[in-house]
């Protein structure tokens, strides 16, 4: 039972007669508090783990970025840095899928240790508390924090950000902008996307008393030190003629073009279906709430965000560091209203929770492919069945990337084995993901296969003489019977393709080519420079 003159209360008598007390004073730290906490961190790990199907294997994005630990730089065509030095602690730690896994679940579990801390920082009860808490787990943040994707420190450093300039204006102490600094570049060396949050907070604090801002030397200082954490990546684009617009280009080519903003603006509720109340209450606090006026820059900060990310046609998830600041507003808000209301605290509970456990099945792997199937209609009424190609699949297609990897691994690993000397062999895979799925599940260690996709473009060794080839083509490829590599090598075989139906790659097939009739290295090179020059 928590203490109705405790500091983690916001009465409610100030809530309704607005007496001096302000509601916005950071509460004490408490120790059944942070025994609370823990149970929620452990349980955001543990459900990182058991909430996925067996029937899935890593994601096809997974394997680039553990890759990237092979080949550290200051930048890559696809991501900033930051991941590939923890893709490089994984290689340390032994690759394995625990420690992929449990790296996106701690920036999960680190994201509701700051939306913790904002609803402490609101002068929120100890209730408020665990409703932040559930409402980011009851959310697509669960989804979002298995994948080893830049997405999970994408989130967590926006909700950093928002931690640190509240704390900024509300106490005024210059470090808050050094940590927000230091936030934002190490969220920029993560993900460009956060730079989209700064295009959103810039009018919202122009336009509100939070405009003071500009006129301390210490948000300058801050500035020049962010711009000195991001340097390195700033050199390696100029260095390169910035590779990040190249692949905005493609992207929006090949991907964004498909996009809806219709359904970018559904999925935002989406995503909090079940945390839609704390959702609103968030929201709402935000425009009504008196003890919250001063914030509002938060929400115009949402509202811009939103605005420019539907005007690139961005993917609805790019938009989702946005809500752990609304979600701990809505916390606050609630536990400050409901305190000691006990049925409306279990009914509130009761919907959050209840809702998300019934749409567990759609927000996670939990269901096999055939079970999937089974129950298509459910998936395809909230558009978890279309791709990004635009058109429904039999899968969502984060399943179907999780799919047929291990297979491909094993094809190529017989070809590996019926080639003699070892040091004259190629692998080129079709895409990233069929070459890093070949990396990573290899029996074979640094089997170093490579494509003319993404970074591993600019990953081949070229430095000794090819004698033979592994090759490893997609589906739809044109020439399946190896017509134009006939008269360069002395034997071609294929080896297999792809049996797994569910998988986005079925049909892909493994070919081994053997005893080079001409220069292999001259006409590899030769077509490295052309993909070069087409992107």
């Amino acid at each position: 039972m928590i203490d109705r003159n405790s500091s983690f209360h916001l009465g409610a008598d100030e809530l309704n007669t607005g007496t001096e007390k302000s509601p916005l004073e950071p509460a004490p730290i408490h120790r059944r508090g942070w025994g609370v906490l823990g149970l929620f961190l452990a349980l955001k790990f543990v459900l990182s783990y058991v909430l996925v199907n067996n029937a899935y294997e890593l994601h096809r994005d997974e394997f680039l970025h553990l890759d990237q630990a092979n080949h550290l730089a200051a930048g890559f065509t696809s991501v900033p840095p930051l991941i590939s030095i923890n893709s490089l602690i994984i290689k340390l730690l032994g690759n394995g899928v625990f420690w992929v896994k449990f790296f996106p679940a701690l920036f999960g579990a680190s994201t509701i240790l700051f939306g913790w801390k904002i609803v402490e920082h609101l002068n929120g009860n100890l209730l408020a508390k665990c409703f932040v808490a559930i409402a980011c787990i009851c959310s697509a943040f669960l989804r979002l924090n298995t994948l080893y994707q830049p997405n999970s420190f994408d989130v967590l450093a926006w909700t950093a950000t928002f931690f640190y300039l509240i704390k900024y204006f509300d106490k005024n102490e210059p470090k808050y902008l050094y940590y927000f600094a230091i936030w934002v570049a190490f969220g920029f060396l993560n993900k460009y996307n956060i730079l989209f949050l700064i295009m959103g907070l810039l009018p919202a604090i122009v336009i509100t008393p939070t405009r003071k801002i500009f006129t301390n030397k210490h948000f300058y200082f801050a500035i020049i030190l962010g711009l000195i954490i991001v340097s390195p990546n700033i050199f390696w684009q100029i260095k390169n003629d910035f590779p990040v617009l190249v692949h905005m280009k493609l992207l929006a080519k090949t991907q964004l073009v498909h996009v809806n903003r219709l359904d970018f603006f559904k999925n935002q509720f989406l995503f909090f279906a079940a945390s839609i109340l704390i959702l609103l209450g968030g929201i709402g606090s935000l425009i009504f709430y008196k003890p919250f006026r001063k914030y509002r820059w938060v929400m115009l900060t949402y509202i811009f965000t939103l605005i420019i990310f539907s005007y690139f046609k961005a993917k609805d998830y790019y938009a989702l560091g946005l809500y752990p600041v609304l979600l701990a507003f809505g916390s606050a808000y609630f536990g400050a209203i409901l305190y000691k209301r006990y049925v409306w605290i279990v009914l509130l509970l009761a919907f959050n929770i209840g809702l998300h456990i019934y749409f567990l099945p759609l927000l996670m792997p939990l269901y096999s492919p055939k079970q999937i199937i089974a129950n298509q209609k459910r998936f395809e009424m909230v558009g978890m069945l279309r791709w990004e190609d635009g058109k429904n699949h039999q899968l969502p297609q984060d399943y179907a990337d999780m799919q047929g990897w291990k297979e491909i691994a094993h094809l190529t690993d017989l070809a590996y084995e019926q080639v003699a000397d070892k040091s004259a062999l190629l692998i080129r895979a079709d895409n990233y993901g069929l070459a890093g799925a070949v990396n990573y599940y290899s029996k074979y260690k640094n089997i170093g296969a490579v494509s003319y996709n993404a970074d591993y473009l600019y990953w081949f060794r070229m430095d000794r003489p090819i004698k033979d080839l592994i090759l490893i083509r997609e589906a739809d490829e044109e020439d399946p019977e190896r017509r134009k590599e006939q008269p360069f090598f002395e034997k071609i075989t294929k080896i297999g393709e792809i049996k797994n139906p569910y998988s986005r790659e079925v049909g892909a097939s493994v070919f081994l080519l053997q005893g080079a009739k001409i220069d292999i290295n001259k006409r590899i090179n030769q077509e490295i420079e052309e993909e070069k020059h087409d992107h």
